[in-house]
């Protein structure tokens, strides 16, 4: 009897293991499906909008090619074609290549195609998927997009949070797997894929590779066999132990108080006026040292834990109010890094709620420095952001500028800030094409009504050279490093940088 109900057990368990393993890869292979989807009909809008470049000579057009390529989303450059010839590149501006050179699978005669290369001639061991978008009214001419091969982090990330191998992406004759950085013909291929499917109206295919019965999961259903409910408890505080020992570092840091805030003023670019600071979160380990922001933070996340981090940082902040005061007018802009994690949960609003009212009333407008992370799940987040504004929070997008910060996401959602990445700022007075970026960059934050703040600012020239385009804001080691609160200067001029 004690056999028969193991082999129940077992086997029972291998079957539901199996079925929630299927559903699963089922589940994923339709978001990535969507995510690519919606990624080609914005890239195609982009290209649409580029079609009139066509009727132009590169010099002419080089500047608008250049600022929209910025715009867009893992981009490596647009190609200008005329009868079968790239004459123009947002990248390297002035060209003549034979678009069979570059992409040798590339049919023209088709209003869309696709194909994957192993490289493009400035970046020739980094493979690139190629894509034509014909023009409609110009037969022999349309725009051609070369794409980093890091359109798929986020797939690969999606793949390890649902325990794949791994998985491919195919065109034709050659795939982008996340095995190898180097580009693979489908014989190369690993056998017999879990799942796969075609995307719609792209000569593409989508592998996912995995187990649907892991040796884990083999291993788990025998042992529940064997053990029934025994073995579930014992795993279950084994699961729980782990946890707690994972997190324990972050955990034990918050209760030993060794985590603190620093403040970076924001001045105003034309009085030089102090108008608010970024609270930035710091740790102190007894024995590490100075633990850096990204790498804590990061834990942090994959910890589950980011959402008690940030309340810790908001009960820090709050400690702090006093001194805080003492050096910011009422009104002071208040920015606080919010991560995705915690943005899209379920705690978010009563958090930032009570947060929010452990302040003086009135007294600090609370910026929320956002990512373009946060705006992936479109219609939650124009929801959220409405929200916000009702609640009187204004909001920033952070680090625009670095090429993960899309144009066409900044038109769809209402934000009141737009913070220049110090990458561009710290180009400035160089020989590269970041400057008609930037300038591409502040004209359009006047657009959309949004205010600039530059990051990362360390010279009197750059301070400048941004006040001179209209810059509202500005922010760096020029005026102040990140200090305590207790060290905040009451207001900033040019003798105190």
């Amino acid at each position: 009897m004690g056999l028969l109900l193991t082999l129940v057990v077992t086997f029972a368990t291998r079957g539901w293991l199996h079925q929630q393993r299927e559903n699963q890869y089922d589940l994923l292979a339709h978001d990535i499906h969507h995510y690519l989807d919606t990624y080609f009909a914005q890239l195609k809008a982009s290209a649409d909008a580029l079609q009139p470049l066509t009727l132009a000579e590169c010099g002419a057009v080089s500047s608008e090619l250049t600022s929209r390529a910025a715009f867009n989303v893992n981009v490596r450059a647009f190609l200008l074609v005329r009868d079968g010839v790239a004459y123009c590149s947002s990248a390297t501006g002035k060209m003549r290549l034979a678009l069979h050179a570059l992409a040798p699978d590339i049919n023209t005669h088709h209003a869309v195609d696709i194909s994957i290369i192993s490289g493009t001639p400035m970046m020739p061991d980094k493979p690139s998927i190629v894509m034509w978008f014909g023009n409609p009214l110009m037969k022999g001419r349309g725009i051609v997009t070369t794409l980093n091969v890091n359109l798929t982090p986020y797939l690969i990330y999606t793949a390890r949070q649902n325990d794949l191998n791994g998985l491919a992406l195919v065109a034709k004759d050659l795939a982008l797997t996340t095995f190898t950085g180097k580009a693979l013909t489908p014989e190369e291929l690993p056998a017999a894929p879990l799942h796969s499917e075609s995307v719609q109206g792209y000569p593409l295919k989508l592998y996912l590779y995995g187990d649907t019965m892991p040796a884990e999961d083999r291993h788990l259903a025998l042992l529940l066999g064997l053990l029934i409910g025994v073995l579930g408890g014992v795993l279950a505080v084994i699961l729980l132990a782990l946890r707690a020992r994972s997190g324990r570092e972050v955990v034990s840091a918050m209760k030993r108080n060794q985590f603190y805030v620093v403040y970076q003023p924001v001045v105003d670019a034309a009085t030089r006026q102090i108008r608010g600071v970024e609270a930035l979160m710091r740790w102190e380990h007894p024995a590490a040292g100075m633990i850096p922001p990204d790498a804590f933070i990061s834990f942090a996340e994959a910890q589950g834990l980011i959402v008690p981090l940030t309340r810790h940082l908001f009960k820090l902040i709050a400690q702090d109010v006093p001194r805080l005061q003492q050096s910011l007018p009422p009104g002071a802009k208040l920015g606080i890094n919010i991560a995705p994690g915690h943005l899209h949960s379920p705690q978010f609003k009563m958090d930032i709620q009570k947060f929010h009212a452990s302040l003086p009333p009135e007294y600090f407008q609370l910026v929320l420095e956002i990512t373009e992370r946060d705006m992936i799940r479109e219609e939650e987040a124009i929801d959220l952001f409405e929200w916000l504004h009702q609640q009187g929070y204004e909001i920033a997008v952070d680090d625009f500028g670095t090429g993960h910060s899309a144009l066409i996401y900044l038109e769809r959602f209402t934000l009141d800030y737009l913070k220049i990445d110090r990458g561009f700022v710290n180009a400035i007075g160089t020989e590269t094409i970041t400057s008609p970026v930037l300038d591409a960059v502040i004209s359009l934050a006047k657009r959309l009504n949004m205010a600039t703040v530059a990051e990362g600012v360390e010279t009197l020239e750059q301070a400048k050279w941004l006040s001179v385009r209209g810059v509202n804001f500005l922010q760096g080691y020029y005026f102040s490093r990140p200090v305590r609160a207790s060290e905040l200067p009451a207001s900033m001029t040019e003798a105190d940088a």
